[in-house]
């Protein structure tokens, strides 16, 4: 009997043990950036450790994890690449804040702050990412010799990505780019730039498939997301926009061969003090792009200047117009649950191409007011439907 239970505690011991090793081998392999002789002191260049700490995670052939304690990293233009990578998936785990240099030149002249190239299965996890964008921002304001300026955060010809809890802060232009990539998941992220900051994006997606973007917070000087050609299957709800220029499909008709934006949906969504609500635009000229199968659905407008805006002659500052026709053509486009109120009496404006008219536009249970009276609603060549109650009245084409 005493030999049996012996038996039998070294078979637990065994099963045990063996469990704890598979434990072990599974955990993430952690690179701390202090390690590769960063220093959290806001100060000191991090750069190069921050590049030996990406080399020694993408070296490892086991999934990883890059650790960034609490401090201030200051960080020049740095770019992490995959293609050669051997780890599965690489965590970046930031309880700190990045800095970018005081001079915004230095910046200014480089594409991308902080750039992803051909990576896979790579996640950031928190953190502050400052740009220290505001004074690029005042030399622009002045019209003197500027540098175009950086995006802070760039994903390009990448898959199986997550952003997680993030937040970008003054960045020089866009704040965050998904460019040419697939499976990205943007989740709980804060964007803050001034409201007439320029070209600051929050999210711009584009020539990328399967993206959903949730639960955040976009206050800044252009489109809280804007979504370029080549999207497909993108997905955002619960976010909140203002300042800011809306969620905006485009600008389209940039060039004359373009993929086309289909199968976007956006639900529960918060648009504060906005220029924008939903719009779409394109620039007047020949295009092989296409927008449809578009779905907002769910929105609350709190003094939108158009809460509702199809513009397929889209010309900022009316500064080089192409003056053709737009060749987007525009379908399948519902709006469902939109209310609030405008800040301007044209509360909806489908201004759509003469050529290429938007069809298949539906209007259901809209309820846009102005100034706690009866709003407006303009439209020039759309094809559409109301079901519901639909204030403004409909002027659609049926």
């Amino acid at each position: 009997m005493a030999m049996l239970v012996l038996r039998l505690h070294s078979l637990l011991l065994f099963i045990f043990l063996a469990s704890l090793n598979m434990n072990i081998s599974s955990a993430k392999r952690s690179y701390n950036v202090l390690t590769y002789g960063a220093r959290p002191d806001g100060k000191t260049d991090s750069t190069r450790a921050f590049q030996n700490a990406w080399a020694a995670a993408c070296g490892s052939t086991d999934s990883t994890m890059i650790y960034i304690p609490k401090g201030r990293y200051l960080l020049g233009a740095v770019a992490f690449t995959g293609g050669e990578c051997k780890s599965p998936d690489i965590t970046i785990r930031i309880d700190g804040t990045l800095i970018a240099p005081e001079d915004y030149r230095i910046l200014g002249r480089a594409r991308n702050w902080l750039s992803f190239e051909r990576v896979s299965g790579v996640s950031i996890v928190g953190g502050a990412l400052d740009a220290k964008g505001s004074p690029l921002w005042d030399c622009k304001a002045k019209g003197s010799s500027c540098p175009v300026g950086a995006t802070t955060l760039s994903f390009e010809n990448s898959n199986n990505i997550k952003i997680n809890g993030l937040l970008s802060l003054n960045s020089q232009m866009f704040h965050v780019v998904i460019n040419g990539c697939q499976n990205v998941q943007v989740q709980g992220v804060t964007v803050i730039a001034a409201g007439d900051s320029p070209n600051t994006d929050g999210i711009h997606v584009q020539l990328s498939t399967d993206v959903v973007i949730t639960n955040s917070s976009i206050k800044t000087g252009d489109d809280c997301i804007s979504i370029g050609p080549g999207t497909k299957n993108l997905w955002i709800e619960m976010v909140r926009c203002g300042p800011g220029h809306g969620i905006s499909i485009g600008s389209l008709a940039k060039t004359t061969e373009e993929p086309g934006v289909q199968n976007v949906t956006v639900k529960s969504t918060i648009f504060s003090g906005t220029t924008n609500g939903f719009r779409i635009k394109s620039w007047a000229r020949h295009s092989t792009g296409f927008v449809r199968a578009i779905r907002f659905i769910g929105a609350t407008m709190i003094n939108v200047r158009n809460p509702i805006i199809i513009d397929q002659n889209y010309c900022p500052h009316n500064l080089n117009c192409p003056g053709q026709v737009s060749g987007i053509q525009i379908s399948d486009v519902m709006y469902q649950g939109i209310r609030g109120t405008s800040a301007t009496p044209v509360a909806i404006k489908f201004d759509c191409s003469f050529n290429y008219p938007c069809i298949g536009i539906r209007l259901q249970d809209v309820n846009l007011t102005y100034s706690n009276k009866q709003a407006r609603s303009t439209c020039t060549n759309a094809i559409g439907k109301t079901s519901g109650q639909v204030q403004p009245d409909n002027c659609l084409y049926s």
